[in-house]
């Protein structure tokens, strides 16, 4: 009888360690903390290891040279257009999508007829392969075939009633919309750099709705009857009750689209390829000519890294308002 009394408290024991809340939450969430340290981890190592040596294509284990790589690269040219120009495109565009995907979500979430198919038409850009999106924007941008140099000609700027709008973009614009001298998007360097955020920008657009959606609708209805009753509505009721209650979730919205902005290289590289003579070069696209088609993968490698920094105390302080402005 003692030992069965002995043997039962510690089962008990033992049975209330393995249903502790410490010990489930760290076997369930172990194998996404594996998962993401070999999937982001190790490159993240190897680059840093690769980022210290002269390794190229030929030879991943070069000789170590300390930050030379980082020197070399910051006295580059290129590499200062590159960083300027990824510093204008993750800014430009997350103020373009920010805006947009407020309205946006706004207007989506209230109810009228064909929401839904509206709802679907603003997820396709994001839903579709990145590829196939800029390359049917390279068709859309092409110095022959553009769609948008085709409606500019022949809709917006020709002669009668818009003929005082062609005077007003012609004087403001250093370039002319005419038939046969179209606007070169991705052959002139600020229209390329501007087509790029563009695009860029359209394809972010519906991640950044969906989670404004999910915080309209995370705000309960008595907030908005309260706002109702206190007269606020329109703008009044934006500013005062919705977006102070949207902040922690636009916080977040900010901070992947940041990531998503500066990592990205797909489009840039469809697009222009970092052209025309190096204009549009983004971080992204100079670390891979220079590292992998180049073969200098311990420049390629330092240059892939210099917005790391960066990227991590922006966020870690919008995760920390997003926090302080929760808990407020």
């Amino acid at each position: 009888m003692e030992a069965a009394t002995v043997a039962g408290p510690r089962q008990r024991r033992w049975h209330d360690v393995f249903e502790g809340r410490r010990f489930l939450a760290s076997i369930l969430i172990a194998p996404a903390v594996v998962f993401i340290f070999v999937l982001v981890g190790g490159p993240l190592f190897l680059a840093v290891y690769m980022s210290m040596t002269d390794a190229t294509a030929g030879e991943l284990s070069g000789k170590f040279v300390g930050f030379d790589n980082f020197v070399n690269a910051w006295d580059d040219p290129v590499f200062r257009t590159a960083l300027r120009n990824t510093l204008l495109f993750t800014i430009i565009s997350q103020i373009v999508v920010l805006i947009s995907a407020g309205l946006l979500a706004h207007a989506l979430v209230r109810p009228f007829r064909g929401r839904w198919f509206l709802r679907l038409l603003i997820l396709l850009p994001w839903a579709a392969p990145i590829p196939l999106g800029a390359i049917a924007w390279l068709w859309i941008y092409d110095s022959l075939f553009s769609v948008v140099n085709w409606t500019l000609v022949h809709d917006i700027l020709p002669g009668g009633g818009s003929f005082y709008l062609y005077k007003v973009v012609n004087a403001v614009t250093p370039w002319t919309v005419e038939p046969f001298n179209p606007p070169q998007w991705l052959g002139d360097p600020t229209l390329a750099l501007g087509a790029v955020i563009s695009v860029h920008a359209w394809r972010v657009i519906p991640f950044a709705v969906v989670i404004f959606l999910a915080g309209l609708a995370s705000i309960p209805n008595e907030v908005n009857d309260a706002a109702k009753v206190d007269g606020a509505t329109g703008l009044k009721k934006f500013w005062y009750v919705s977006l102070p209650l949207q902040l922690p979730i636009a916080t977040v919205a900010l901070l992947f689209g940041i990531v998503f902005t500066a990592t990205d290289m797909v489009v840039v590289y469809i697009l222009t390829r970092g052209g025309p003579f190096n204009s549009s070069q983004m971080l992204t696209t100079w670390a891979y000519q220079t590292g992998v088609n180049g073969g200098s993968l311990g420049e390629g490698a330092a240059i892939s890294l210099y917005l790391l920094p960066v990227l991590f105390v922006v966020a870690v302080l919008m995760l920390r308002f997003a926090r302080k402005v929760e808990v407020s």
